[in-house]
């Protein structure tokens, strides 16, 4: 790495950090909507309905 027209002196002691990119909360965010919203257009997902989802909810919280 060369960094050059930088604000030092020659031979001056600095410290150099570097960090990696984190994914930004939104990025996050919106790869889960758009995971949602793919798994929502499965074929066997259209057929679920509101009392099964329901049923399944109550099934897990009961530790089934």
């Amino acid at each position: 790495m060369i960094l050059s027209d930088l604000p030092f002196q020659a031979g001056q002691r600095v410290e150099i950090i570097i960090l990696a990119e984190e994914h930004p909360k939104a990025e996050i965010s919106k790869k889960l909507r758009d995971l949602f919203e793919e798994t929502q257009l499965l074929p066997e997902v259209q057929d679920i309905t509101e009392a099964e989802i329901a049923a399944e909810i109550a099934a897990y919280r009961r530790g089934e």
